[in-house]
């Protein structure tokens, strides 16, 4: 993955698109001539997230029940074949292991699993815990059981710990099937509610708290999943505000008569080929004291990148529909600071376009003029990211007056050659916000790791006839994006640009996620706002 998209672009990224689709809007543009008239998408209908419940006995009519173990230990009150049989299959409760046997209760007979959860004194030990859960629910989520009892009645586990087990479960269980009307039964999705059995005291509080970072997981992951005839600029916006209706956040949304008179050419000239027209959208949310500067949170949405006139290579150009991974991060994590009431001012804002080739498209050699005033030769219109970022984040800073700013984007395929699908890149001007950022990701496992920026790389980026270009050739790609960056934030603002490029989409399984969108960025946001924020 990290060849094939290195090979794409300097902006290694997808488009993303929204689930609300609105015929009437999309007829309306057909008439005024900007739409080819095309057939119309399936109506949409997500179903509900995982059921959690809570109760004191184990229902009769449970036929799968799970249980979960620390390494070297065995589950009290196990029959004869269960023991043999986790002997003789070699499970010794190492993380993520699974085994289950048939075994009869009082006359009841029913599968009963153990999930490993490893060592119980590893530093590691709640992400461990989540990983049991997703292991047992990517194990069960289609074998025609809709419910799952987790008995935790013999378990020596903490409230917060058994609600990892659950994060685990739900986050591992969301799947995107909406667009798929072939499916065998014994593929579908079965497993829809999990009911926790003598859970320890303080369970169902701390799972209350984590059930609102999963919808916002949830959420930016459905943002990075949809494709680019249904996710766009105008639908990204129009799905947050359904999303975000009645929570208290408030919403922000400029069009581009607005963006022009502002100034932002930067954002705008991205946009120039599509016939998607462009957008800013914030969301603000002020749970914290009222004299407060927020936190700001600002994300590149291109929804879809073509590559514009400087065209991509065709293979691959499809994951180019999840470049507005950055983006989707940002509301996600907004819609679960929201839902958990945070104790803080946070601002999320995405600049959103659709960059794409057309006899209106910005050229290489183009110079544009941002909204601070700075004039940038643009060499290559692949590397439109940071033209949109340029726009959003002086807008961020003037309308918003933020303490700290911290931009996610699918920026560099650079990246990707550097850290690989390991780490987040993280840029920063300030040492606190970056040691911040990256103890919340050894925390939550959106991981990221510190790169430099220097004066030294800015000769690189350095324009004859402009202010600055907007590539500064094969040599250090992601920190002179970075440098290109910093040239937006004022000198006194605390500000780290996080690339997620080789985050936002996994073509394997991982901790919480199955293959296709990770959602990075929610938990690190949620982890850094609660042990820097909310203190």
């Amino acid at each position: 993955m990290a060849t094939r998209l290195a090979r794409l672009a300097d902006s290694a990224g997808g488009s993303i698109t929204c689930l609300s689709h609105r015929p009437r809007l999309i007829a309306i543009a057909i008439l005024a001539g900007r739409l080819p008239i095309a057939p119309a998408p399936p109506e949409i209908v997500l179903g509900d997230p995982m059921e959690i419940q809570f109760t004191q006995s184990r229902p009769q009519s449970a036929r799968l029940v799970a249980q979960v173990t620390d390494k070297g230990k065995v589950p009290v009150g196990l029959d004869k074949a269960m023991t043999e049989g986790m002997e003789a299959a070699r499970f010794k409760g190492n993380t993520g292991q699974v085994f289950d046997g048939f075994v009869d209760r009082d006359g009841q007979v029913f599968r009963l699993a153990i999930a490993g959860a490893g060592d119980a004194k590893d530093d590691a030990r709640l992400a461990n815990l989540e990983k049991a859960g997703a292991a047992l629910t990517a194990k069960y989520q289609s074998i025609g059981n809709d419910e799952l009892v987790l008995d935790l009645s013999d378990s020596n586990l903490s409230g917060e710990e058994a609600a990892s087990v659950l994060f685990g479960l739900r986050l591992r269980n969301w799947r995107y099937d909406i667009y798929r009307t072939k499916m065998k039964d014994d593929q579908k999705v079965t497993l829809a509610k999990v009911t926790v059995v003598g859970a320890p005291e303080g369970t169902q509080a701390a799972w209350e708290d984590m059930a609102h970072v999963a919808t916002g997981v949830e959420f930016t992951r459905e943002l990075i999943t949809e494709p680019a005839n249904i996710l766009y600029p105008e639908t990204f916006v129009e799905r947050c505000q359904q999303r975000f209706e009645g929570t208290g956040a408030e919403l922000i949304v400029l069009d581009e008569a607005q963006m022009e008179k502002l100034g932002m050419g930067s954002l705008l000239g991205v946009g120039l080929g599509s016939d998607r027209e462009s957008r800013i959208l914030a969301i603000r949310w002020n749970g914290g004291a009222g004299d407060e500067a927020p936190t700001a949170l600002v994300g590149k949405g291109v929804t879809f990148d073509s590559g514009g006139i400087s065209i991509k290579p065709g293979p691959g150009m499809e994951d180019m529909k999840w470049d507005m991974g950055g983006a989707g991060a940002v509301a996600g994590a907004m819609l679960a600071l929201v839902g958990r009431k945070a104790k803080a001012n946070v601002v999320g804002v995405v600049g959103l376009v659709e960059n794409m080739p057309d006899g209106k498209a910005q050229r290489p050699g183009d110079v544009v003029t941002s909204m601070s005033g700075q004039t940038i030769e643009v060499l290559n219109t692949d590397a439109e990211g940071r033209l949109v970022l340029a726009d959003a984040l002086h807008w961020t800073q003037e309308e918003f007056q933020p303490a700290r700013i911290i931009d996610f984007a699918t920026l560099t395929g650079a990246m990707i050659i550097a850290l690989g699908n390991e780490f987040a890149g993280v840029f920063s001007n300030d040492d606190k916000l970056a040691k911040d950022l990256h103890d919340a990701g050894e925390i939550t496992g959106d991981r990221n790791w510190r790169m430099p920026i220097d004066r030294a790389y800015d000769k690189l980026i350095n324009s004859p006839i402009a202010d600055m270009k907007n590539i500064g050739g094969r040599a250090a790609g992601s920190i002179t994006a970075a440098q290109f960056l910093q040239r937006f934030i004022s000198d006194d603002t605390p500000w780290a640009h996080v690339d997620v490029a080789g985050m936002v989409w996994s073509d394997k399984p991982g901790r919480t996620w199955n293959k296709g969108a990770t959602g990075y960025g929610v938990r690190l946001v949620d982890r850094f706002v609660r042990d820097t924020l909310e203190k």
